[in-house]
């Protein structure tokens, strides 16, 4: 991913309180844009990022139970 894109994804997030970036997480999963997808994986490094150990250890396994129930 451009670094640029990666700046001016949290740039346009940068003020918002928990309800607007809720509301932009489940507009961006709901619409299913492929264009969505960057500014989600935008999030999702965030998060990663500010999770300790154990936190990540349930998002890895959220993560293969989900792929698991798509297929």
């Amino acid at each position: 991913m451009d670094l640029n894109l990666r700046k001016a994804i949290l740039a346009n997030i940068s003020d918002n309180n928990e309800q607007q970036m809720e509301a932009t997480i489940v507009d961006a999963i709901q619409s299913g844009e492929e264009k969505m997808l960057p500014g989600l994986g935008v999030l999702f490094e965030l998060i990663w990022q500010q999770s300790n150990e154990q936190d990540r250890q349930e998002m890895l396994e959220a993560l293969v139970q989900g792929v698991k129930q798509t297929h």
